[in-house]
């Protein structure tokens, strides 16, 4: 039997150890099982007795990254038998090894990303790669400490493009929070007949529709972009859609929603542009692990390539 596994990550006093106390004794999250509880960085505030016996929990301190790859995790695995794990991740360390590291009956269950909102504009500027990399693998991400200047701030970063999928809350001082979609403005007319996309608005409508394609199924929608198409897709799909930055030249990557066309095996040229007219729709796409809108296209016209071909999700 798989043990189950909550990844918080985010940098020091990004305040994951409150929230981790927080969920551990909340009675909808644990029922008296036993919890392993990882630490892999020290921070200012830590996990007393008391707490680990409410909470039912063993305390495991990693302090290098050393002593994560070693045989400390497996050997304490197999000594505590834990009903579930939780894992606090070290912030600076690549999040690529904490798969490599588990005994093979741990499964990743969900990762959570917190942030100090207080400091998040430091670390945007100087570890934007390392702030998307934790972003981007989470279900959901918790900015703390959050002032309306500050949330202003946060939307206005486009966080929800470093994942579209995530469920994203933004916290004030006193534990409110409010969803981070909330407020947010689209600047194209969602129930007009066709919806006009503009070119430097394709990323702010990529975001929106991947996070609720429902909301645009059978919806007429109008668009230039980039098409893609790999030798081994079936003949009737092609990708379509821009080179987007989120936060800085390293992170530049093609980003995309799959359409529909006959014959677009014989039609559609590798990295050429054209306007595209289609019927939106949602349906499970495996690159996505998720539904996802897929575009039924109405009219193709080949176009030349916008003045900015880069988008910034602003």
């Amino acid at each position: 039997m798989n043990i189950p596994v909550y990844i918080f990550t985010g940098f020091l006093e990004s305040g994951k150890t409150r929230f981790i106390k927080d969920t551990l004794l909340d009675p909808g999250f644990t029922d008296g099982e036993k919890t392993l509880l990882v630490v892999c960085e020290d921070g200012e505030e830590g996990y007393s007795q008391q707490f680990l016996k409410e909470a039912n929990c063993v305390l495991l301190n990693i302090d290098s990254i050393e002593d994560f790859k070693g045989v400390t995790l497996k050997k304490t695995a197999l000594s505590e038998t834990p009903d579930r794990v939780v894992l606090e991740y070290n912030g600076m360390w690549d999040m690529s090894l904490i798969e490599q590291e588990f005994p093979a009956n741990w499964e990743i269950f969900q990762i959570v990303t917190t942030v100090n909102a207080e400091t998040y504009e430091v670390f945007l500027k100087n570890m934007g790669p390392k702030i998307i990399e934790q972003v981007g693998l989470s279900e959901l991400v918790v900015f703390n400490r959050c002032t309306p200047k500050l949330k202003e701030y946060i939307r206005n970063t486009s966080v929800n493009a470093m994942n579209p999928r995530a469920i994203i809350f933004l916290e004030d001082i006193n534990g409110n929070a409010e969803n981070y979609y909330d407020g947010l403005p689209l600047p194209f007319d969602i129930n007009a007949p066709i919806i006009e996309i503009n070119d430097e608005d394709f990323g702010i409508w990529y975001v929106d529709a991947v996070n609720s394609p429902d909301k645009y199924v059978g919806k007429k929608i109008r668009f230039k972009a980039l098409l893609h198409k790999q030798p081994a897709e079936p003949p009737d799909r092609f990708a379509a859609g821009r080179f987007a930055m989120v936060c800085c030249a390293d992170d530049i990557s093609y980003i995309a929603v799959f359409c529909k066309m006959k014959n677009a095996a014989d039609i559609v040229k590798e990295e050429t542009w054209a306007t595209l007219t289609a019927t939106v729709t949602s349906e499970y796409v495996p690159e996505f692990q998720d539904d996802a809108p897929v575009l039924l296209i109405d009219d193709f016209q080949e176009a030349t390539a916008p003045e900015e071909d880069l988008i910034y999700f602003r």
